[in-house]
């Protein structure tokens, strides 16, 4: 049976936060809000529980999971030729709508997908969110909805679609609105922005100006 949370009230926060993080270390699913729509995350490095994020979204590995950190510190344990291109990204927009798409470190030990030695990394601007991957690490997430079907704004509409899949769901309310991340490819010499989407291509280039559109 799943287990519901209000992280609006303070005790059903720390309980709610605490079996969220033995959930996720089980291998279990969660479903908890972010800066932009609920996600549905799991043990990033966990091949069973990311396969069983994907059975419960409908989702094949050719759609792989991006991952949410805590801290942009954490970049440092899982990619590698990172630019300062890429890091100036980083200190202008995280936490916050900006998926960076880089090159992971390749003695990982993780299954995302078919993601051809890359991850899509992001820190959310969620403070329920960042206590939860603080607590627990890097979190496999993605929108907490079956493929098709729109992207929760709510708790209970996410619950409508997954069910007893998931394990815990952490309600903080309704999600500031469906405009999804904007993400970036910092993999090659230039970054190039694959999908437009809460920061814009005008933003973007205000830090970094050679910022190239994905055709």
């Amino acid at each position: 049976m799943a287990r519901r949370y209000d992280t609006n009230d303070a005790t059903d926060r720390v309980t709610g936060l605490r079996e969220a993080a033995s959930a996720v270390r089980r291998g279990e699913l969660v479903v908890l809000p972010t800066d932009t729509v609920y996600g549905v995350g799991a043990d990033a490095f966990s091949a069973e529980a990311v396969g069983d994020l994907l059975t419960a979204k409908g989702r094949g590995r050719n759609m792989p999971s991006p991952v949410l950190i805590g801290s942009p510190n954490t970049l440092h344990g899982l990619v590698t030729d990172f630019s300062e291109t890429a890091w100036d990204l980083v200190d202008a927009f995280w936490p916050g709508a900006l998926t960076l798409v880089a090159r992971h470190q390749p003695s990982l030990q993780w299954n995302l997908g078919d993601t051809r030695g890359t991850v899509a990394v992001r820190m959310p601007l969620h403070p329920v969110a960042i206590e939860l991957l603080t607590e627990f690490g890097p979190m496999a997430v993605s929108s907490a909805n079956l493929t098709g079907h729109p992207s929760p704004e709510t708790c209970e509409a996410a619950r409508n679609m997954l069910g007893d899949a998931v394990s815990v769901y952490l309600d903080g309310g309704p999600t500031p609105g469906i405009v999804p991340s904007s993400i970036v490819d910092v993999t090659g010499s230039v970054p190039v922005l694959l999908r437009a989407g809460a920061i814009d291509a005008d933003e973007l280039r205000k830090v970094v100006p050679d910022l190239e559109v994905a055709s």
